[in-house]
């Protein structure tokens, strides 16, 4: 679909989850955008973000005179604008559940965002064992398991929402997640996750990760 002239702001794909969402949403939904990379946890990383994004945060989206400096604000935009509302789906029941699923992602699960952060290169089990161990860990874990298995028992698969969501897109770092801190997951749960982790243009996001030399301290 035409996105000509839409410029993603992103930073590390290796470590940026809040990047890693509207890029995947806009990849699947087949949206052409360019991409601008902002290194992270540099001295001058927000003053370059900054030239870009009034928030100072990445990521960002540039579309003409117009930024949108949010990831679910991106992905409502995108699909407002380029993707005819494909992106969540056509029931508007299974769409508002799709929106708050999605938003519950954007705003909560803070223990397993602090305890287990995305490093699509790393593999922790050890510290993936230890943070699990944490009461507020496994409560975020196991809220994710029940909302991953309502959602994939009412739609049957292979996404949340039948077809690929931008509910799929906010969980899809949470996929990275799993893998890096060896959790484990039941067989249904685990189909999801492949499926997510197979996408075409999440392997692509993967590839290019596991390529950056950038490291950082989490």
């Amino acid at each position: 679909m035409s996105g000509a002239g839409l410029t993603l702001v992103i930073g590390n794909r290796n470590y940026s989850s809040w990047s890693l969402r509207p890029w995947l949403a806009m990849k699947q939904a087949g949206i052409a955008f360019d991409e601008e990379r902002i290194l992270l946890d540099r001295p001058d990383t927000k003053q370059q973000i900054l030239r870009r994004s009034p928030s100072g945060r990445v990521p960002c989206l540039i579309d003409g005179a117009l930024a949108v400096w949010d990831s679910l604000a991106i992905c409502e935009y995108v699909n407002e604008r380029y993707a005819g509302g494909g992106l969540w789906p056509g029931d508007i029941a299974q769409r508002a559940r799709a929106r708050a699923v999605a938003a519950e992602m954007h705003s909560g699960f803070a223990a397993l965002r602090a305890n287990m952060p995305m490093d699509i290169r790393g593999r922790y089990p050890g510290k993936g064992a230890t943070a699990r161990e944490l009461p507020d860990v496994r409560a975020d874990i196991d809220r994710i398991h029940a909302l991953w298995t309502d959602c994939l028992a009412a739609s049957g698969g292979p996404f949340l929402f039948g077809a690929f969501s931008i509910a799929d897109a906010f969980y899809a770092p949470v996929v990275t997640r799993f893998r890096t801190y060896a959790t484990a997951l039941p067989a249904r749960l685990a189909d999801y996750s492949e499926a997510v982790f197979a996408l075409p243009a999440m392997q692509t996001w993967v590839a290019a990760a596991r390529a950056e030399p950038e490291t950082i301290d989490q």
